[in-house]
């Protein structure tokens, strides 16, 4: 009896996928699962041969998105949907949650066809408090930049950070720090085919001047969903859908959606909706790793 194919999806640094998903392939073939790893531009896999195509750490797309999403729509099943992780990938994806009501971080939209000078994108940061920086176009590798508005080698970092990424072409982001990550964390909740499954807290990652070749090690552990926090990933999940069903013609399940979020003094706010290229720290808590083997069993055998 053959068994249905699903071939779990990475970049090349990461032939044998990130630390997060390791032991995902051993647990997917005790479900009776053909499970194979492999890397997204690798000439000699035959995408029409390799079942249910899961997106994984791409670490690359980033760099030559595309190529990776011509390669994304060439493949015959893939998860998530093509044309959504297209438009996930694009921080602009926020703007559009945020008209259609989800709580958002107060953002400054760098636009690389407004041929902003160094003056003029130094205006347009925060004059106190610190403040972060980062590409609307963006893998997990690439850091995000922590800055201080009041320290002159610090804002001048962040006009060169901002710079460099509107010289690539790509948006710029601007978003004051807001001091209860520090106090707080920030809190993931993770989905599995439409469910909420579980969620972690996770420690503060940004550091002023960052080394932006370096990404900070993502420390997460159990925490318990609350009520209200239940009540404002539906909200999220319902502006997702509509924008998906818009995008796409109709509405997609999703097999993996992670929504970052954060506690401030107005409210809670969404710092990210994660779609591809995402850690869902299945290491963290017990129940996670099988609730995600669960859930890609349940796609491979529909």
């Amino acid at each position: 009896m053959a068994y249905p194919r699903v071939t779990l999806v990475t970049s090349s640094d990461l032939p044998n996928l990130s630390e997060d998903f390791a032991e995902l392939p051993a647990v997917l073939a005790q479900r009776k699962l053909d499970v194979q790893v492999a890397v997204w531009d690798d000439p000699d896999v035959d995408w029409e041969a390799a079942g249910l195509c899961i997106v994984m750490t791409i670490s690359d797309f980033a760099d030559r998105p595309d190529e990776f999403f011509a390669w994304a729509e060439s493949v015959p099943r893939l998860l998530n949907n093509p044309q959504v992780l297209k438009w996930n990938s694009d921080k602009h994806y926020l703007k559009e949650l945020e008209a259609r009501g989800m709580p958002t971080i107060e953002t400054t939209w760098l636009e690389p066809d407004a041929g902003l000078s160094k003056h003029q994108v130094h205006t347009r940061m925060p004059a106190g408090g610190d403040f972060v920086v980062k590409s609307a176009l963006s893998s997990n590798r690439h850091t995000t930049g922590r800055y201080t508005a009041i320290d002159a080698g610090s804002r001048s970092e962040a006009i060169q950070h901002a710079m460099k990424i509107l010289d690539s072409g790509r948006a710029a982001l601007v978003q004051r720090y807001l001091k209860s990550v520090d106090n707080r964390g920030e809190i993931s909740l993770v989905y599995f085919n439409g469910l909420l499954t579980y969620a972690v807290a996770k420690d503060p990652q940004l550091q002023n001047r960052p080394d932006l070749k370096l990404a900070a090690k993502d420390r997460a552990s159990i925490h318990s969903i609350t009520t209200e926090e239940r009540f404002l990933g539906e909200d999220v999940r319902h502006a997702l859908h509509s924008a998906i069903a818009d995008l796409t013609g109709r509405d997609q399940m999703l097999l993996y959606c992670r929504i970052d979020i954060i506690r401030t003094s107005s409210g809670f706010r969404v710092l990210e909706v994660n779609l591809m290229d995402v850690t869902l720290y299945v290491s963290a808590h017990p129940k996670a790793l099988e609730s995600f083997a669960n859930a890609i069993e349940v796609r491979a055998y529909g």
